[in-house]
């Protein structure tokens, strides 16, 4: 937990789809393609997606080790 004026706030446990773009450099439309592609567990909330930090870091973790 990070500690902010006082207040400790809890780390997210999820990324949008937007966080996972920007991670790996990608644009927003092949980030969504990811997300639904079954790579790592999302949460649909409505509309929108939210990926699993601790299942995209492990993923990201496999692809760093292939190459």
């Amino acid at each position: 937990m990070s500690v902010s004026g006082g207040k400790q706030t809890p780390k997210n446990r999820t990324y949008t789809v937007e966080d996972i773009a920007a991670i790996l450099g990608i644009g927003k439309s092949s980030a969504y393609k990811l997300a639904n592609s079954g790579e790592f567990q999302t949460i649909r909330i409505g509309n929108m997606i939210r990926i699993s930090r601790k299942s995209f870091e492990d993923w990201l973790g496999m692809e760093e080790n292939e190459e």
